[in-house]
């Protein structure tokens, strides 16, 4: 999965332009709440960070964490008509994705 996930086509331009770098998240809630933005030159010295993709609506869409140039965790998201998340989908590593459905209000059904 990268940037041209067929999930992603239509709801943000696909190039590495439109990245955004963190350091770090917070919480245990999807989608995740990540901190700390980085500028992209300071991730040269970095073995460690996230980059994210948002939609035009502000909502996360794409999310990684990178380690040593690397994509360790992979998170992607879709969204409802109405804003809610409605679909994760969590990759680690090479192991099977692992899918979260939610309900109108965004609260979990089934993974």
């Amino acid at each position: 999965m990268g940037l041209n996930d067929p999930h992603l086509a239509g709801s943000i331009a696909l190039n590495a332009e439109n990245y955004r770098y963190f350091l770090s998240y917070s919480g245990v809630k999807l989608p995740l709440n990540l901190l700390t933005p980085l500028d992209p030159d300071e991730l040269e010295n970095r073995n460690t960070y996230f980059r994210a993709l948002y939609d035009q609506a502000g909502h996360i869409v794409s999310c990684e964490k990178i380690v040593y140039g690397e994509v360790e965790l992979a998170h992607r998201y879709e969204y409802s008509a109405a804003g809610a998340l409605a679909r994760a989908e969590i990759r680690m590593g090479d192991d099977d994705p692992t899918e979260i459905l939610f309900d109108a209000s965004g609260a979990a059904l089934r993974s």
